[in-house]
């Protein structure tokens, strides 16, 4: 957005808790048009500092390790629900021109072996993370149909690419065949997601905030379904592994099958397009985390 909108001035609000990492920011933090500031989004007195000057808000913040949420069900409510409904009394004291929530594909629950999720597929959330993610979303939307603010909600599929945070799939598989470590798989592994590479994601994101339609729900996809296994597969045969890599460990709870996810909708009314193959993204993403080793973090057991 900085290099694309020389006279935009960002503001990034992060608590920076325990999945952060200041030295993604470094590309940017001299830019002298970007300022950082830690806090939290259920602190009214810094949003209010912050909101009061700015033309749009994009909540991003959350709390997203399904894994996480089961064991503490409460930092994800605080965070997704409170934080939200925070925000969005911010946004509507101070009549800001428009406010994006971001969300998941995840609120929509499992999916048959057949077909898509669509924007008007019913929410049917599995794990109290996509629970209250899809509570954000109700609130969003509540409140551009109660107060009339410009609300927008976009659904993505499972983002991937550099500087993600190693207890998410990709790059957790990553670190661990680069310690030589197996890699754990949940039940038969066969558990199938869409995957989008995060700069595609960020490029439909700019559309929504500058064209999307208020009131309006957007699914953000790149018709790229691979299975937890394939996703496996993959890294080893790029990393030079066998499938002794692999450890078949117990399921989780709740654990949907598939999800898949339509973009007819954005690319209809705004003309998106995922850019990046998946073979392409994934190779980029590979490089990244071998030439960056010293900024991967500890990967939790």
């Amino acid at each position: 957005m900085l290099s694309k909108y020389e006279n935009y001035e960002i503001v990034n609000l992060d608590n920076l808790t325990y999945c952060a990492n200041l030295a993604n920011l470094y590309e940017v933090s001299q830019h002298p048009n970007y300022k950082f500031i830690k806090g939290d989004i259920t602190d009214k007195n810094i949003l209010a500092d912050i909101i009061q000057d700015v033309d749009a808000v994009m909540n991003f913040a959350a709390e997203t390790h399904v894994d996480n949420s089961i064991l503490t069900p409460e930092i994800f409510v605080k965070t997704n629900v409170l934080g939200t409904q925070c925000l969005l009394d911010m946004v509507r004291k101070y009549e800001i021109k428009k406010y994006i929530q971001i969300s998941t594909d995840e609120v929509y629950g499992e999916l048959g072996a057949q077909g898509c999720f669509e924007e008007t597929t019913p929410i049917n959330p599995s794990s109290p993370y996509s629970a209250t993610k899809a509570s954000g979303d109700i609130l969003a939307l509540s409140y551009f149909k109660t107060y009339k603010l410009p609300i927008i909600v976009t659904r993505c599929s499972n983002n991937y690419g550099p500087n993600q945070f190693v207890e998410k799939l990709i790059p957790f598989f990553i670190s661990k065949l680069l310690k030589n470590e197996k890699i754990p798989l949940y039940g038969d592994g066969k558990n199938v997601r869409d995957w989008i590479y995060v700069y595609d994601h960020c490029s439909a994101l700019d559309l929504v905030l500058h064209k999307g339609r208020v009131g309006e729900i957007y699914n953000i996809g790149a018709n790229c379904e691979k299975s937890n296994v394939e996703i496996a597969q993959i890294l080893l045969k790029a990393l030079g592994k066998d499938d002794s890599y692999i450890e078949y460990v117990k399921d989780r709870p709740g654990h949907d099958r598939r999800y898949a996810i339509s973009n007819k909708k954005i690319k209809a009314e705004l003309g998106w397009r995922p850019q990046k193959s998946f073979e392409e993204g994934i190779k980029q993403t590979i490089d990244w985390y071998i030439n960056n080793t010293s900024r991967i973090k500890e990967v939790l057991k």
